[in-house]
């Protein structure tokens, strides 16, 4: 399993994942264009997750000039859900957030009805900090969806990677 940046050959695998229904009520499709533009820009980073050699799944960080070093997580998504592999996957783009672009706080959202990404992202130790009320329309449920936000601090990250120290041996 590895993270590598995305090249003008993926895009069409990252618009079939975020075109699919399971997805496309969470995540937003964008053209090859935009894309295009993530994969060069320097406060952006499209990144393909690869599995044994092949695209598993993707993910873009974004506001990666910002200078207080909150880097955004905005968009992810596997190419096949379920079996565990969210976990890791979310897992290794917070790696990769921390340890690659130096990030001081890692933060993404999640629609209010995505319970399985909220779960992941829990799981994965970041903070539910807030919830915006009705706030993002979804085209393809015809409504707006509250966006739960979630957060992550370079100290918690710290001291999750920290080894858990040795236990005292018994008198």
């Amino acid at each position: 399993m590895s993270l590598r940046p995305a090249l003008p050959a993926d895009f069409a695998f990252i618009r079939s994942l975020a075109q699919r229904p399971e997805y496309g009520i969470y995540i937003t499709d964008e053209d090859e264009a935009r894309l295009a533009f993530y994969a060069t820009d320097p406060a952006h980073r499209l990144l393909i997750w690869e599995e044994g050699g092949a695209r598993a799944g993707f993910a873009l960080f974004a506001q990666l000039d910002d200078p207080s070093g909150a880097v955004e997580l905005r968009r992810l998504a596997l190419d096949v859900a379920g079996g565990g592999r969210g976990l890791g996957f979310v897992q290794a783009l917070t790696d990769y957030g921390f340890a690659v672009l130096g990030a001081q706080r890692v933060w993404l959202d999640a629609s209010s009805e995505n319970l399985r990404a909220q779960k992941i992202y829990e799981r994965a130790g970041y903070l539910l900090e807030g919830r915006l009320r009705r706030h993002w329309w979804r085209p393809m449920l015809g409504r707006t969806v509250d966006l739960m936000l979630y957060g992550m601090l370079r100290a918690e990250w710290d001291a999750a990677q920290a080894p858990a120290p040795l236990a005292a041996p018994a008198p």
